[in-house]
């Protein structure tokens, strides 16, 4: 049943807009939250926090559904695979309530952000950093670049360094939402192939992020 409607949303839905999407770089903003009502975006997310309660044989669906119509790159395994998990298996129970209803319903779409300008995704040679401030905020500073949802992203979980002298040890990751100061995306990239995939270019600049969003 699930395979069915999955086919016939991707068949109806993304498959006539095809060409308009490669051309974009970005997959139509109105999108998102069709596959929140549609309980897609949190496939794998408990109810208890706004999800399907799914495992992952049901987001192996998804992906395969979407991959009839060259749709792999859309950014929604980024959202449902990678950013609301950390959130779910990391975060506090305060985060969870906070965002994760959110992500599965599409009012905010997220994005994760380790690659850096000099390092690619070798993450221990990121030169990002955040350093905590006598009020408990940390100061985040740096930029990432090929970042997937970058464009449109609500929340951006960042990878940066805490502590230098620490290695990988000393990496921690953040929440950064759309709005706070500081925080600015560059421009989208054009690439060669994943063209329906909005990747960004993304600066920080003196970004005050609470402790609240340290992951």
């Amino acid at each position: 049943a699930l395979r069915e409607m999955v086919h016939r949303w991707a068949q109806d839905r993304i498959k006539p807009q095809a060409a308009a999407i490669d051309r974009t770089n970005a997959f139509p903003p109105a999108l998102w939250p069709e596959l929140g009502s549609l309980g897609l975006l949190g496939i794998t997310v408990p109810e208890e926090y706004g999800g399907a309660g799914g495992d992952f044989g049901h987001s192996a669906v998804l992906i395969e559904e979407l991959a009839r119509v060259n749709a792999t790159a859309v950014g929604f395994t980024t959202h449902s695979e990678i950013v609301a998990p950390y959130i779910l298996h990391y975060g506090t129970e305060e985060q969870k309530q906070k965002y994760l209803p959110k992500l599965a319903t599409g009012e905010m779409i997220g994005a994760i952000a380790m690659s850096g300008p000099a390092a690619g995704s070798d993450l221990q040679g990121i030169k990002s950093t955040a350093l905590q401030q006598a009020d408990g905020s940390y100061l985040l500073n740096g930029s990432k670049t090929f970042i997937t949802n970058g464009y449109q992203a609500d929340l951006v979980i960042v990878a940066t360094r805490t502590d230098p002298t620490k290695g990988a040890k000393g990496i921690t990751l953040f929440m950064v939402e759309d709005g706070m100061e500081g925080c600015t995306r560059g421009r989208k990239l054009d690439k060669v192939g994943q063209e329906e995939s909005d990747t960004a270019e993304l600066c920080f600049q003196d970004v005050r992020v609470p402790d609240s969003n340290r992951i």
